[in-house]
């Protein structure tokens, strides 16, 4: 399979995992997602100092500036098969 089909099929996988991801694995899941559809993030940062989980998510995503979208397809693919077990 190619990346991208492995990557759509994780992303199925991930809506059945058996226990939910703590919320720093949720914010890696976020972004590696967002890098892996999107690419880099070329939005604005959140308006609102306290919006906590909106700029967080925000900063995730925009760390990975520069990844490829197929190293992220990778490492969410990786990701998810290590939370399956």
């Amino acid at each position: 399979m190619e990346w991208k089909e492995l990557f759509d099929k994780a992303v199925e996988e991930s809506k059945e995992l058996s226990e939910r991801p703590s919320n720093e694995t949720l914010l890696v899941l976020y972004s590696l997602y967002k890098q892996a559809t999107e690419g880099d993030n070329t939005s604005e940062p959140p308006s609102n100092p306290f919006d906590f989980v909106s700029r967080a998510k925000y900063e995730a995503w925009a760390g990975l500036k520069g990844k490829t979208q197929q190293d992220a397809m990778r490492e969410y693919v990786e990701l998810i098969n290590k939370l399956k077990g």
